[in-house]
């Protein structure tokens, strides 16, 4: 006789991980390839918001069993990275780029995004700790864009998404404490 195996875990009312602040408007200054190329990457590269939105959701997917509470925790960071990627889409169809599974390089060539950008070790702590390199890496990497970036609006978003990546990074050392 069969039995029903059920996780046990409720995410009905999950919200966003994020600072309780606003965003500001997704406004240019005007239309720039350079600047969507480079948002590109914190789109979908190796690095970006469509990167951490898979590796939560696959992480939330293997803790969900035992450790409900800390997978509620990383899917509400996932829903967060997906305001990020929505609003970095933006910023690239108004800076004239378009919206893809590739990312421009610094050298101008197109690089698909791939599973292998995915770190996703077993481990509850190893996996909160993969979880929290790639928070650190994203905001260098917004850092160092908002340096070569002379719109201040685009710039804006960019500053308050760190925000976010920030929280991220104390709820993860958090967590980590836990495991």
């Amino acid at each position: 006789m069969e039995g029903k195996i059920e996780s046990g875990c409720d995410f009905s009312g999950i919200r966003p991980v994020m600072m309780d602040l606003p965003y500001p408007p997704i406004v240019v200054n005007e239309r720039n390839l350079s600047y969507a190329d480079m948002l590109s990457v914190d789109y979908c590269g190796s690095v970006s918001e469509l990167t951490a939105i898979l590796q939560y959701i696959n992480n939330e997917n293997r803790l969900v069993c035992e450790q409900c509470p800390m997978a509620k925790t990383l899917l509400g960071m996932a829903v967060c990275e997906m305001m990020h990627l929505q609003k970095l889409g933006e910023l690239i169809v108004l800076l004239g780029g378009s919206i893809g599974f590739t990312a421009s390089n610094r050298n101008g060539r197109q690089v698909m995004w791939t599973p292998s950008c995915l770190n996703i070790p077993t481990d509850p702590g190893k996996m909160l700790q993969a979880d929290l390199d790639a928070e650190k890496a994203t905001i260098n990497q917004y850092e160092m864009h908002i340096s070569w970036i002379q719109d201040e609006n685009v710039n804006a978003v960019l500053r308050r998404i760190i925000q976010d990546e920030e929280y991220h990074v104390m709820m993860l050392r958090t967590l980590l404490r836990e495991v």
